[in-house]
C-alpha cells in the first residue's frame, strides 16, 4: 500500500529562521510513516535549504506544483498566485499558524470563488496564540528535536554568563534591555547576544557584551555556552518563542518577558521565570546570578518540561492528526 503524501508549504528563506526550523522538523516527525514533500512560496527561498533538502520551488510548471494528497502550510499561503488553479485539489487543507498576522486568517479561511479546495483546518502552536487568532483549531507546540539540545556536564566558568538568541532584526529585541546588558556586564558578567548585531550603533563600542550575527554559532552550542537565557522582544510578538524551549531543553533557567507563546510552558520560579517589568528582570536575574543551585534546579525542571512536551507518546499524537483521513476527527 502506498504511502500517505503530505505536502509541506513554507517560504525558506533564512536557513536559521524558526520557522524554517520548525517545517523542517515537522517534515521529519511526519516523514516516518508518509511521504513528505517540500515547497517553497518564495521566490527568495534560500538556495542552501533547497539543495540540503530538496525543496521545490512552486511554479505553473507541472513539476513545479503539488499533485494531491494532504496540503499543509506552515506560516505561507497559497492566495495571489496562480498554482493552486492548476494543481491537483488537495483532500485536506492544513494551514499551521506559526506567527500573528491578522490578514492571514481572512487570506486562509475563504477561497476564491474558482478554486474548489476544501475547508481550511487550523493548527496554532500555543494556547497564547489561539486565543488572539480567535478561530477553532488544534494546538500543536512547535516541533522541537530536544536530543539535539540535551544537556551535557557543565564547564566550570570563571564567571557566569547571560545571554539570548533570535533573528538580527530590531523588533527582536527591546531597548529597555540595554540598560540591562550594560549592568550585567559592568558587574563582571559574561552577556553574549547571538542575533544582536543590530544593536552595535545603540550599545556603543568596549561594553565587555560580546554581539554576535545570526547563525554565528548552532543554537545548541551557544545555548550551553550560558548559564542564564534572557529574553524579551520589541515590537514582535512571539506566539510560540522555539528559541525559549530549546533553552529549557538545554537545562538552563530562562527568564522570559510574560507576552509570548512560550508562557504556556512556564511556571514562574518553578522552571523558569516571567517578569512585566524591567525592575523584575533585574531581581530575577540577579537571583540567578548569585545562586549557582539555584541555576541548576530551576534548569533541570525546564529540561523535564520539554522532555514532556516532546515525548514519543505526544508526537505520535500530533504526527497522527495530520495523517487523519478527511473528515476523521
Amino acid at each position: 500500500m502506498p504511502k500517505q503524501v503530505i505536502h509541506i508549504f513554507n517560504g525558506f528563506q533564512n536557513p536559521h529562521g524558526g520557522s524554517e526550523q520548525e517545517t523542517l522538523n515537522l517534515a521529519h516527525l511526519l516523514g516516518k510513516q508518509s511521504e513528505v514533500r517540500l515547497w517553497s512560496t518564495s521566490s527568495r527561498s534560500s538556495p542552501e535549504l533547497r539543495e540540503k533538502f530538496g525543496i521545490t520551488p512552486l511554479g505553473i510548471a507541472p513539476r513545479h506544483r503539488p499533485n494531491g494528497g494532504t496540503y499543509v502550510f506552515v506560516g505561507a499561503h497559497w492566495r495571489n498566485t496562480v498554482w493552486p488553479y492548476l494543481a491537483a485539489v488537495p483532500q485536506r487543507l492544513i494551514y499551521v499558524f506559526n506567527t500573528f498576522h491578522p490578514k492571514i486568517l481572512t487570506l486562509t479561511s475563504k477561497h476564491p470563488p474558482l478554486l474548489r479546495w476544501p475547508k481550511t483546518e487550523y493548527v496554532f502552536i500555543s494556547e497564547f496564540q489561539k486565543k488572539l487568532v480567535g478561530v477553532d483549531g488544534v494546538v500543536h507546540p512547535s516541533p522541537i528535536d530536544i536530543d539535539l539540545f540535551a544537556t551535557v556536564p557543565g564547564v566550570a566558568r570563571n564567571r557566569p554568563v547571560i545571554g539570548r538568541l533570535s533573528r538580527d532584526t530590531n523588533d527582536k529585541h527591546n531597548e529597555e534591555d540595554l540598560v540591562l546588558y550594560r549592568e550585567w556586564a559592568a558587574q563582571g558578567v559574561g552577556v553574549r547576544l547571538q542575533g544582536a548585531t543590530c544593536l552595535r550603533d545603540a550599545l556603543g563600542e568596549n561594553t565587555g557584551i560580546e554581539l554576535l550575527p545570526e547563525g554565528a554559532t548552532p543554537a545548541a552550542d551557544f545555548l550551553r555556552s550560558l548559564d542564564v537565557f534572557y529574553y524579551r522582544t520589541g515590537s514582535h510578538v512571539e506566539t510560540f518563542g522555539r528559541v525559549v524551549l530549546e533553552a529549557m531543553a538545554c537545562g538552563l533557567p530562562v527568564v522570559c518577558h510574560r507576552n509570548g507563546g512560550y508562557a504556556d510552558s512556564i511556571r514562574h520560579g518553578e522552571n523558569g521565570f516571567l517578569f512585566d517589568t524591567t525592575e523584575q528582570a533585574r531581581q530575577i536575574v540577579g537571583a540567578l546570578l548569585a545562586d549557582p543551585a539555584l541555576r541548576t534546579s530551576v534548569g533541570q525542571r525546564a529540561r523535564q518540561t520539554v522532555e514532556s512536551m516532546y515525548s514519543k507518546e505526544a508526537l505520535e499524537l500530533r504526527a497522527a492528526f495530520y495523517r487523519q483521513a478527511p473528515g476523521q476527527d
